[in-house]
């Protein structure tokens, strides 16, 4: 306890003379108006350098920061999963697939086409194709022009 004690003491007499080298105290006293406004642009001139150096810190941290978590999820993805590899395409008749599906009982070969449901075509009305002059013969002349006539009625 006092070796932690001691560290601690010494930690905090180092701080303090670090900052008294780098951060002397301010002598404000006797100074003319013109050396109090020089040592102002002074400071302001530290303080952006310190901004700027801050900044620069604090932009490579958060860059670290999501790289670091960027690998520990690729790490977390590697130990949780296995790569599967690549599947090649495989052409598989009908007998075999079922086979694979079924398992081995079923060794007869299904008839895909019985169960299929069967649609009855209906047949086009065809007119009767008849020679065009007998028709035209039979149309001709007032008997004709008759025969239409009570057709349409």
């Amino acid at each position: 306890m006092t070796m932690l004690e001691s560290e601690k003491q010494a930690r905090i007499a180092d701080k303090q003379r670090i900052l008294d080298e780098r951060h002397p105290t301010l002598q404000l006293s006797g100074l003319s108006m013109q050396e109090l406004q020089n040592l102002c642009k002074e400071i302001h001139q530290k303080i952006d350098k310190v901004d700027e150096e801050r900044y620069d810190i604090a932009s490579k941290v958060a860059i670290n920061e999501k790289e670091i978590q960027n690998l520990s999820q690729k790490v977390f993805e590697l130990k949780g999963k296995m790569k599967r590899p690549n599947l090649r395409k495989v052409r598989v008749s009908a007998g075999a697939m079922l086979g694979a599906l079924l398992g081995a009982k079923v060794k007869e070969s299904v008839d895909f086409k019985a169960n299929l449901k069967t649609v009855k075509k209906e047949e086009e009305k065809k007119e009767e194709v008849t020679d065009w002059r007998k028709n035209v013969d039979a149309m001709s002349g007032m008997e004709g022009r008759k025969k239409l006539f009570d057709a349409a009625q």
